[in-house]
């Protein structure tokens, strides 16, 4: 089950079609989806996040912790709706464009996908396109 979790409140609430849609993108990758949390909160709660279990004392706008157990896709996402409001504005993207990408992004994690090398991140970028391309309208 796909649930979405405020701790900051947001102008953008993902729907149901949002769901769906991230189900289409984890079963195009051959995966099943099962029990994902997103979690969208504030720069302070991420810090906490941060150091707290990745002990990086940095902003970051996702955190993705991984429960996969095999091909069935378990996690929480945690997204700093700061970041991303932040990062819409330095890419002149909109609000809810930078949310959905980091959305899949974190989903595209809990597939398997890395972007700590060049490459990674190339497929990762792919991979988000790909996957806001199967959006519904």
């Amino acid at each position: 089950m796909i649930s979405f979790e405020y701790i900051k409140e947001s102008s953008f609430k993902p729907s149901v079609n949002h769901k769906i849609w991230l189900q289409q993108v984890i079963r195009k990758e051959g995966k099943v989806p099962g029990d994902i949390s997103y979690i969208f909160c504030d720069d302070n709660h991420m810090l906490e996040n941060n150091i707290a279990f990745l002990d990086h004392d940095t902003y970051t706008d996702i955190i993705t912790f991984d429960d996969c157990v095999g091909s069935i896709i378990n996690g929480s996402i945690l997204i700093s709706l700061d970041r991303v409001a932040d990062n819409a504005e330095k890419f002149n993207k909109s609000f809810e464009n930078e949310l959905l990408r980091v959305i899949v992004h974190g989903t595209l994690h809990l597939c398997g996908y890395k972007d700590k090398t060049d490459e990674e991140a190339k497929v990762m970028r792919q991979k988000e396109d790909e996957s806001l391309e199967m959006l519904p309208n």
